[in-house]
Order: C-alpha cells, then structure tokens, then sequence
C-alpha cells in the first residue's frame, strides 16, 4: 500500500493528544515558524495539564494580527486559555510588556523551567538522536547546575543535560510531500526540523503539499522518516488594505502607552532597570 501522511484536517491530526501530553512546539519567535493552525486545533479538543518544549511562550495573536499575520496563533493560546501545566521553554517572558504565561506564572498557575536556548536545542537533539545526554559548558558555576553532573573535558567543565523527550511535536515547514519530507522557510528552519523525530509522533503542518518528487532531494531538511502526519494550511487570498481612522489610531495609542506603563511597573517589581 503507497505511503499517504497527508491528513484532512487539523483536527483529526491531534485527535489523539490526551490531557498529560508532553508536547514539542516548534518555531522561533515570530508567528510565521510556528504551527498556528495545529495549536489552534490542541485548545478547540481542549486537553489540558500539558507538558509544553518550546522557544517562547508566546506574544499572542493581537500582537500578529498587528502586523498582518493570517495565521495569528502561536504558543500564546494555550497559555491564556490555560492548557499548560508545566513549560519547558527558553524565553517565558517579555522585558517589554506582561504577557499571559508570565500573569499565570505570578499567580502560581503554572511551573517553568528555563532552559538557555542553545542547550534546549541539544537537549531536543539528542532525544532524536537517542543519545543518553550531552555535556554543555553553559549554566557552570550558576544556579543551572544544581543536581547535575559535572566533568571536566580538556580542562573545561561541562555539564551533563539529558535529552528532552515528547509525546508529540507539532512543526511547521514551507513544503511537504505524501511521503513526510519536508523543506522549510526562513526562521521555519531552526526549532522545526530539530524537533521533527525527537517525539514518539510527530504531526507537520505546511504551506503546501506537493507531488513525490517535486522536491529536490538535495533541499530536503527533514526526511519522510521523522515524520509521522502531514497537514496542509488552507490557501489565502492576497490581504487588502485596511483604511486605519484618526479616532482608532489614537485608541490604539492610549491601550499601547498603558500596556507599556504596565510592563515598566511589572519590571521594577522584578528589578528590571529601564531607562
């Protein structure tokens, strides 16, 4: 029987997620890396007590719809709708404004642990890989390095960091086929790729699909064989112009320039300095 990933919709490719999950979410910071329409279907199933792997907790879909985005949705609905229970994640916060992951943490509604950015993305490559670990020199001599190993290797010291394993990761790529292969698109290409494989299942969610063979063997990033489900976003027509009145644009103004007094409030509390 011919190999068919494709899948008809975005709810039937996380049908099988269940409250508990440990869920890998690609992506770097903006909107357009990350698998919107996927997480879009993970809040509407609505499970919940998940475990997130991710780079960001998210800036929210006003943010992007800001800018234009017409996939607004990125790891921001699922923490203001309060799905997580715990988040291991590289940058949590803004120093610019409080977003929604950083209320929930200061009112005691989730748990965190911080990862440096680098070291997440070995962490999550090792699992992948099947490694046991991998010894990093960042976090030596800082809080990071309580309760693990340490050893010294040509005379610096690392660290040992174990692999981040999940049941699921949703990714997103430019391209992919029937087979699974995928190719990406700028920003796409970081956490995306280094996730595809590291869960027992992982569900891409692309641009486009394309015929076998339409992709050049050579610019393939992410084989057929890491990948467990492909789904493709719904075509877009070209976004028109929006006029903006004078009385939205100073509406818009005020709720920046309180938002922004919020968040320098928020950031002496936690000893921030701004200028």
């Amino acid at each position: 029987m011919p190999i068919n990933k494709i899948v008809a919709s975005f709810d039937e490719a996380v049908a099988d997620i269940e409250d508990g999950a440990v869920i890998m979410v690609g992506g770097f910071g903006t909107v357009v890396s990350i698998p919107s329409l996927l997480l879009e279907a993970l809040n509407r199933k609505g499970v919940k007590n998940l475990t997130t792997v991710s780079n960001t907790s998210g800036f929210g879909s006003d943010v992007w719809r800001m800018q234009g985005a017409p996939f607004p949705e990125d790891m921001d609905i699922l923490v203001r709708n309060e799905r997580i229970k715990k988040a291991i994640v590289s940058a949590p916060v803004s120093a610019l404004y409080v977003n929604n992951f950083e209320k929930l943490l200061r009112a005691g509604k989730v748990e965190i642990e911080m990862v440096p950015q680098g070291t997440l993305a070995e962490r999550v490559r090792a699992a992948r890989a099947g490694l046991g670990g991998v010894y990093v020199p960042v976090g030596v001599g800082t809080v990071v390095e309580k309760g693990k190993e340490k050893k010294t290797i040509d005379g610096r010291e690392y660290l040992l960091e174990l692999p981040i394993k999940a049941d699921f990761a949703l990714i997103h790529a430019h391209k992919g086929d029937r087979w699974g292969n995928l190719v990406y698109r700028g920003t796409s290409r970081t956490f995306n790729p280094t996730m595809a494989g590291a869960a027992k299942v992982t569900i891409a969610e692309v641009d486009e699909i394309v015929e076998l063979g339409e992709l050049d063997p050579e610019a393939i990033v992410t084989p057929g064989v890491y990948v467990d489900r492909v789904v493709a976003r719904p075509k877009i027509a070209p976004a028109e112009e929006v006029e903006i009145t004078d009385a939205q644009a100073i509406e818009s103004r005020k709720r920046y320039q309180a938002e922004i007094e919020d968040s320098i409030k928020a950031a002496k509390e936690r000893g921030l300095r701004h200028e």
